[in-house]
């Protein structure tokens, strides 16, 4: 009563900061640690101890809620001081608070740095005393704590202590509803009863509630410990029983099960230490009654280990001739790989102990990745099995789980292997590129040990957790694109690139296997279709463009249903598609040569790019006009590329002289660079040549030759410097109808690899200096004189221009 009156007599203001607790409900005279870690919360109790030291304390509704709004908090709460503050290492604060009394918020004041209430004190009734009623209910609680207690509640022996000695009812039901673990609901509600009386008669509820679940509780341990002990004597007598029929001659099917299992462990070829370790797992089986948990988890241990092709291999077909033909039949083009397949082939026939090769094929969608995988096996003799890495971010895809975890499995390595039944198969890990990893660990890391031939021959899974020889697997890695695959993932591997396809290989590709692919999945025979080849070029120039060969498939399969559909209609029955009639089947061409490309024009370059699908053609426009020397660049830039301007105009302003430019034309005009598509970002370490062309022809007001492309980087003393994916964006020159393309000279040797019927159609020009590439892209070099007589800078009509593709996004 002490307590209660130093209450009513300490001032408690109307306003004050407050703190949303989670998972606790505080009473008045509660005292109990917090720990604070929000910045709002911590925000309120700085306030608190700078003032008074009075907090107000309210709890959520949603306990997952970080951020919980006005009406996300309960409306009654307590009012409490702050006794001691503790600031933690990580940043969290804990305060050890006392409740002093009942309040309700009736208006939010502030939400920020904190929320600041108006609050309304609740003033609790005084409760008739000595009286029967009061002195039953009383007696009754503490009757039915001590019985909870006794079936094992834990309650500290202080507070049982206090409850005995403590005569009025309201702190009484406070200080057990605070002690027994109600939920977050049931506490709320015992805090917004004001009645004494009426609060001590709900907590009574709860106690009998809780007294039932209690009892409840203990007779189902009791049942399960006579379950328990029935199952052991069930063990015994089986055992006893299967003791009885061995001395008999007779066996059960458990025993038959172990013997048959125990035969398929020895007869599966394994190592000899992995042989040991599976019969003594067998032999803890034996021991175990059939329904422990554990038993089912060394089950299924062993049906993968003898499931696992430990010994067993095919025979690889080492026929060189035989293995290029089928290559030949399956590919068209393709040189490069198809001689080092064969290459392996000739080593292993003379070698019969050789370590597998790890190849990885890079290049864009469609070239044919992975159907190159399967012609391998084809040509080999050996099964072919295909994982996609695609989005895999857990190091447990590769590795495989832990016995002990529920639901355990192999990893990805291991499931392809016995799905394969043999130790040597050809391993397709596609899209490797496109790996991930989060807190579950990194599966490029994991792969170190698969795709490593100075480790892969004892490779460990984390469910089998003994050595697997993968040696003798060939492993073939798909990419689109090296730059996202880690170092020394990437060092493990011998990288093959595929760049893309020319316009004569995709029609020789077309004849041989998309038109009669598609011709036979659309129902129809090549005697009711027919492409004659002008209307296959056709298709390739106006209706695709791509380094690969999906989109040309889809197309020749767009033609083949509207055929199929004829032909069902009964309109036809030869349909012979030409040049002439691709329209009809397929609409207006998809990609034209723009009017604009027709002629030369001042400030209109034509570069290079290369992206992850192959190469692509990227416009430069630049055009000059009255200013003060701003430099504006458009169409999303990169970083590099910004770069790469700044470094040509600096080299332009360095060498005014020998271009014929004003020296103070800086000072006097403004210069605006532009890249079409805008919406796409652009960027790489190639475009430098291509902003000093359009930033010279701008401002000297010389036309740029419309045949001619280029591509490479230069420095601030006019150096050109080398660029990678030169095949890619030759290949999209000659695709553009370019006929001369300019390159580093440093990149005369990656000639070697473009198809030679490429070479023939386009003039290939090397050049070391900047003053190469504007020899052979200006329509004049060197530039004439300037009038002396006009210091105006040159002006040019500013062009939109829309790239022959939109869909350039990489590296220029």
């Amino acid at each position: 009563m002490e307590n209660r009156q130093e209450t009513e007599e300490l001032n408690i203001p109307d306003v004050l900061p407050l703190l949303p607790v989670r998972d606790v409900v505080v009473y008045p005279y509660m005292i109990l640690p917090l720990f604070v870690g929000r910045e709002i919360s911590i925000a309120a109790v700085d306030h608190a101890l700078s003032k008074d030291r009075m907090i107000f304390l309210a709890t959520q509704r949603d306990v997952g809620d970080e951020d919980p709004a006005p009406e996300a908090i309960y409306e009654v709460g307590t009012v409490a001081m702050i006794m001691r503050m503790l600031k933690l290492p990580d940043g969290r604060v804990k305060i050890l608070v006392q409740g002093l009394t009942k309040a309700r918020i009736t208006e939010y004041l502030a939400d920020k740095p904190f929320y600041s209430v108006r609050i309304d004190r609740i003033l609790e009734p005084a409760a008739p005393e000595n009286t029967l009623e009061a002195e039953a209910l009383i007696r009754t609680v503490k009757e039915e704590l001590a019985k909870i207690v006794a079936l094992g509640k834990a309650v500290s022996p202080e507070v049982m202590v206090i409850v005995e000695n403590m005569q009025e009812p309201g702190a009484l039901a406070d200080l057990v509803a605070s002690n027994i673990g109600l939920k977050v609901e049931e506490a709320q509600g015992l805090l917004e009863v004001v009645d004494p009386l009426e609060r001590l008669k709900r907590v009574n509820d709860l106690l009998n509630k809780e007294s039932e679940l209690l009892n409840m509780q203990a007779r189902i341990q009791s049942a399960a410990k006579e379950e328990m002990g029935k199952s052991q004597r069930e063990y015994y007598l089986r055992e006893q029983l299967r003791a009885i029929q061995q001395e008999l001659g007779e066996s059960d099917a458990r025993s038959e099960e172990m013997a048959e299992l125990r035969k398929s462990i020895e007869s599966a070829k394994m190592p000899q230490n992995v042989e040991k370790e599976a019969l003594k797992q067998l032999g803890r089986l034996e021991q175990m009654h059939p329904d422990a948990a554990e038993a089912g988890m060394l089950r299924t241990f062993l049906d993968w280990m003898v499931d696992i092709p430990w010994g067993k291999a095919t025979k690889d077909s080492l026929e060189i001739n035989r293995a290029s033909e089928i290559l030949n039949e399956d590919h068209y083009f393709l040189e490069k790989v198809k001689e080092r397949i064969l290459e392996f082939l000739a080593v292993r026939k003379l070698k019969k102990k050789m370590k597998g090769p790890i190849l990885c094929f890079v290049g864009p969608p469609g070239v044919g990745k992975t159907s190159l995988g399967k012609s391998i096996a084809r040509a080999m003799g050996r099964k072919f099995v295909r994982i996609s890495l695609g989005g895999v971010r857990d190091e447990a895809e590769i590795r495989g789980h832990r016995r002990t975890y529920v639901g355990a499995l192999p990893g990805r390595i291991i499931q392809g292997l016995k799905q394969a039944g043999s130790n040597n198969p050809v391993f397709m890990l596609d899209e490797l590129d496109k790996l991930g990893s989060d807190f579950r660990g990194d599966p490029s890391s994991a792969l170190l040990e698969v795709l490593d031939p100075e480790q892969n021959n004892s490779f460990s899974d984390h469910y089998i957790n003994l050595p697997f020889n993968l040696s003798n697997v060939m492993f073939i890695a798909t990419a689109n694109q090296m730059d996202t695959i880690p170092g020394p993932l990437r060092d493990r591997m011998e990288v093959i690139n595929l760049a893309g396809y020319t316009e004569e290989e995709k029609l020789g590709i077309a004849k041989r296997y998309l038109v009669p692919r598609q011709v036979k999945e659309n129902g129809i025979t090549e005697e009711i279709v027919v492409f004659s080849e002008e209307a296959l070029r056709a298709i390739i120039a106006k209706y695709t463009r791509e380094a690969g060969l999906r989109n040309l498939e889809r197309e020749i399969g767009s033609v083949c249903r509207k055929v199929a559909r004829k032909y069902a209609e009964g309109k036809g029955e030869k349909f012979v598609i030409t040049a002439g009639t691709v329209a009809k089947y397929l609409g207006p061409p998809k990609f034209l040569r723009e009017e604009e490309m027709d002629k030369n024009e001042v400030g209109v370059v034509t570069g290079l790019a290369w992206t992850p699908v192959g190469g692509e053609v990227l416009f430069v426009e630049a055009t000059v006009m009255k200013g003060k020397g701003a430099l504006t660049l458009t169409g999303q830039l990169g970083d590099v590329m910004k770069e790469s301007v700044q470094a040509a105009l600096s080299y332009i302003r360095s060498r005014t002289g020998e271009l014929n430019i004003h020296e103070d034309f800086n000072s006097s005009i403004d210069i605006h660079v532009h890249v079409p598509a805008g919406a796409i970002p652009k960027d790489g370490p190639s475009a430098g040549v291509t902003m000093a062309t359009a930033l010279v022809s701008a401002l000297t007001k010389i036309p740029v030759r419309k045949e001619v492309a280029m591509t490479g980087e230069i420095t601030l003393r006019g150096k050109v410097l080398p660029i990678g994916g030169l095949k890619e964006k030759i290949l999209a020159a000659a695709r553009l109808g370019v006929t001369t393309v300019i390159i580093p000279v440093q990149n005369k040797k990656d000639l070697e690899d473009v198809p030679k019927t490429i070479l023939k159609k386009l003039k290939i020009v090397t050049a070391s200096t900047i003053d190469d590439v504007l020899a052979v892209a200006l329509e004049k070099y060197p530039p004439p004189a300037p009038k002396p007589q006009k210091a105006e800078p040159p002006k040019t009509k500013v062009r939109t221009r829309v790239p022959v593709s939109s869909t350039v996004r990489g590296k220029a």
